[in-house]
């Protein structure tokens, strides 16, 4: 959410910005909001100028009838109760018009950095760099799924029956392998300073509302019926509601935290073959990492943060690359976004496994977490990254270290997890 005292001094700055986003339907937007501003700032002008006079009325009044001038006081509390009226009436028009233009500020997207590649969607997102030497085996590798079944490792007929679609069993090695990748990124994130946290795996609505757009949150997140509380679509959501109304020392900041959680997602929508099996799934789990810190220091927070995934990943031998979010593509709290894409041998091409996002003070101000600075109290700016989210992420180490008979290699820096072993075998 943008701040609105910046809306109202610069709304054509505000409406290219939604232009680049490609979001034009959204343009009326600013002129509705700074028209119910306007009427919103001359109902509260009117009701100050009313709280204002009454200790005056008042004190009127009591002088009034020390003097005995009964018939004059009662005329002042005439006033005093037509004002009492009109005030009453005033308060009610503010807060209807504030909640008005609240709903409204939190539909128009963030202000996107000046270095963001403006595109419609995400086939015009920008390769940055590519670390580590794609390799495409001369023997054919088999799709993720089966991979993991030659290995006993995944069931996906016992779980559609028990959870329907989307839901998987891990078994053996391969959820030993699940396990180990998540422990490893924790103790790895942890030797980088971070400090290892455990969230709720709910959070109420007032969090949800403050950490994502309406429609991400519709198209995400699943209601737990009757109660106040959704099951949390990824880490980050928990771990910024963390600091929610809170006044932060600035001696204090950043705050750099790593945390893990299972995650839920709806996934509405229909996907294409390599969206089966345990790529696009309802349940996974995730290492995440987020900072809160000063305005001026989240570009280089945001800069350690994917470099921070990458090398994650080249310590497992996988090869990945950068790729800059285009415009259209941000979604509306983001100032700018990298994803990290792994290598997949069987496809011949990159996919997703991680988003770094820098928010600037959008979450902030929707979760009113602001920083004491020496000056005055400012909105803090926030960052987060996935670090590893398996199962999803199995499927490039499964693919970059297997083997031409079907078997898995183990990275020395894995092995320690795996109880020593150096392969998966069948």
């Amino acid at each position: 959410m943008i701040d609105l005292k910046f809306l109202r001094e610069n709304p054509e700055i505000v409406k290219e910005n939604i232009k680049k986003k490609f979001q034009d339907a959204k343009l009326p937007l600013v002129d509705e909001v700074i028209e119910l501003d306007a009427q919103y700032r001359s109902f509260k002008q009117e009701a100050d100028t009313l709280r204002g006079g009454r200790n005056k009325l008042s004190k009127q009044i009591g002088m009034l009838m020390a003097q005995g001038k009964r018939d004059e006081a009662e005329e002042v509390k005439r006033q005093v109760s037509a004002q009492a009226q009109r005030l009453a009436e005033l308060e009610v028009l503010e807060d209807e018009y504030s909640e008005k233009i609240k709903n409204i500020m939190m539909r128009i997207p963030n202000i996107i950095d000046p270095s963001v590649p403006i595109g419609r969607d995400d086939s015009e997102n920008v390769e940055v760099q590519k670390y580590g030497e794609p390799v495409v085996p001369e023997f054919d590798i088999p799709y993720h799924a089966e991979i993991m079944e030659n290995l006993k490792g995944l069931d996906l007929d016992s779980a559609r029956k028990v959870a329907g679609n989307g839901f998987y069993y891990l078994m053996g090695d391969i959820a030993r392998l699940h396990s180990a990748i998540i422990s490893y990124a924790r103790d790895f994130m942890i030797d980088r300073g971070f400090t290892y946290c455990v969230p709720p795996f709910m959070i109420r609505s007032e969090v949800v509302t403050g950490v994502m757009s309406f429609a991400e949150m519709d198209a995400m997140m699943y209601k737990i019926e009757g109660e106040d509380l959704y099951l949390i679509g990824t880490s980050e959501h928990s771990m910024i509601g963390k600091f929610i109304d809170t006044i932060i020392p600035e001696a204090e900041l950043p705050y750099t935290l790593t945390s893990y959680s299972p995650c839920f997602r709806k996934e509405k929508g229909a996907h294409g073959i390599e969206e089966r099996g345990v790529y696009r799934i309802h349940q996974f789990e995730k290492q995440e990492m987020i900072v809160v810190c000063k305005p001026e220091e989240s570009p280089v927070w945001f800069d350690k943060l994917w470099q921070n995934t990458v090398d994650l990943f080249r310590t497992l031998d996988i090869p990945v690359r950068t790729l800059e979010c285009c415009s259209g593509d941000l979604a509306d709290l983001k100032v700018k976004s990298i994803d990290v894409e792994a290598w997949s041998p069987r496809q011949k091409k990159y996919f997703e496994v991680g988003s770094c996002s820098n928010l600037g003070d959008a979450q902030a101000r929707r979760l009113r977490i602001r920083v004491n600075g020496k000056d005055s109290k400012y909105f803090a700016h926030t960052l987060n990254n996935t670090v590893v989210a398996p199962p999803r992420m199995l499927i490039a180490f499964l693919e970059n270290n297997m083997n031409a008979d079907g078997s898995i290699n183990i990275p020395v820096a894995l092995r320690p997890y795996m109880g020593g072993k150096e392969k998966i075998t069948k």
